[in-house]
């Protein structure tokens, strides 16, 4: 087996640490950062720190830091390790990406690769550069663990439940996903900090190019799983943007800047962030419409929220995160015009295998998934099983598949011509 050796660069946003949340057969406890010496090392070390110091299960993590403005030189140079990490600092990351290849590194990498459009001839070169070297690139998409889009992805697959996908109008598309993201959140029992960067969008990107990939990554891996996408087959008809409003004593609090950054946009003492986005485009002629913003702080006992629809000629499946449902993601379905309880008796005995302890509920016009508590992984145990997938990979890099490749470049398409025609609208 391939020795596993991680380097991380440049550390700017708390998932790097969560790849490391938990200790990986194989991997090298011994890891070397690479960074410019500011906030953000110092916030990735402690988070390190908290990792190997916990009560309940801790890391062993050895860390050498490389500190310093040539950081990146060195890393490529010294190569102490042959797979990358990277998280933070979104404009510039696709050239770390490409010039990581080009030195012969494997690069696991926080979604977004690219926020612009001019930039997708950069990510078309890195996928190049892999492919031809034999390494592997893949972005950290998370989502695809939660369990309401496996449940989505296993219903759609059941013709006599779902039936076809429904292509929808733009009035009504055949898929809709929301998401809403927090500013303030804690993270493995932490208040987040946030760099003062995350406010500017030129950096992090909009709502869309940013949180925004994990719902165009979704769409295909749900409806057409497993399937090379080409950008030929979708067409972005339009985007729109808004902003969240912060005020300074909550951008004091998440930041721990006295002052609102000298670009920031500010009216009436707060700072206008443009990190609210939708879009409607077609995919394969089936309508989709997306929507990725941004509130403060949640309520108490309360966080982030999904929620969406999936139309099928024979089902509607749908996505509630509301107040009936305790603020947990559950899944309905809603027949349209058919009796569908023999074919939810049937997919329920099947789907026991992959989701053991299931059952669904009939429901006023429906029924509901009951979801047991034990397949509600969180979302940062989903790390470990986006980077044991990435290192099995990585072990033969034949076996990742051709489609994520080819929908790598399709989801940023989507993401980046939707900010672009946001921004031309607004």
């Amino acid at each position: 087996m391939l020795p596993i050796q991680l380097l991380t660069y440049d550390p700017g946003h708390f998932h790097a640490a969560l790849v490391q949340k938990e200790m990986l057969p194989g991997v090298d406890n011994r890891v070397h950062i690479y960074a410019p010496l500011g906030p953000d090392l110092i916030e990735h070390l402690g988070r390190l720190a908290g990792f190997n110091n916990r009560e309940d299960r801790p890391t062993s993590w050895q860390v050498e830091v490389h500190a310093g403005l040539d950081a990146l030189q060195r890393m490529l140079a010294e190569k102490p390790g042959n797979v990358v990490i990277l998280s933070g600092r979104n404009r510039r990351k696709i050239d770390v990406i490409l010039a990581s290849l080009q030195a012969g590194l494997h690069v696991l990498a926080d979604k977004p690769w690219v926020i612009d459009a001019n930039d997708l001839p950069k990510l078309d070169q890195a996928l190049q550069v892999a492919q031809r070297q034999g390494l592997v690139a893949s972005d950290i998409m998370t989502e695809r663990y939660e369990i309401t889009a496996r449940l989505q992805r296993s219903l759609v697959a059941d013709r006599d439940l779902f039936g076809e996908i429904d292509p929808g109008t733009p009035e009504r598309p055949g898929v809709s996903l929301e998401s809403v993201h927090y500013i303030i959140k804690q993270v493995a029992g932490v208040p987040l900090r946030r760099p003062a960067w995350f406010f500017n969008a030129e950096e992090q990107g909009e709502g869309l190019a940013d949180v925004g990939t994990h719902l165009a990554d979704l769409v295909p891996w749900i409806i057409f799983p497993e399937q090379v996408l080409s950008t030929s087959e979708i067409e972005v008809v339009r985007g729109s943007r808004s902003t969240t409003a912060i005020g300074k004593a909550d951008y004091q609090r998440v930041t721990g800047q006295a002052e609102f950054p000298s670009e920031a946009t500010v009216v009436s003492g707060q700072l206008l962030h443009p990190c609210n986005n939708t879009v409607l485009y077609r995919l394969r002629g089936v309508w989709v419409w997306l929507n990725a913003s941004w509130g403060v702080e949640a309520l108490p006992g309360r966080g982030d929220r999904q929620s969406g629809q999936i139309r099928g000629t024979r089902c509607i499946i749908e996505e509630r995160q509301g107040e009936a449902e305790r603020f947990i993601p559950e899944i309905y379905l809603w027949p349209r015009g058919h009796d569908l309880s023999l074919a939810v008796q049937r997919w329920q005995q099947r789907a026991q295998e992959e989701f053991p302890g299931l059952r669904v509920e009939a429901v006023r016009g429906g029924y509901r998934l009951e979801i047991p508590d034990d397949l509600r992984t969180g979302h940062e145990t989903h790390f470990t099983a986006v980077t044991r997938r990435f290192l099995s990979w990585v072990q033969n890099p034949a076996s990742m598949p051709a489609w994520e490749w080819a929908n790598m470049r399709a989801k940023y398409y989507v993401t980046t011509h939707g900010v672009r025609l946001a921004r031309a609208a607004n």
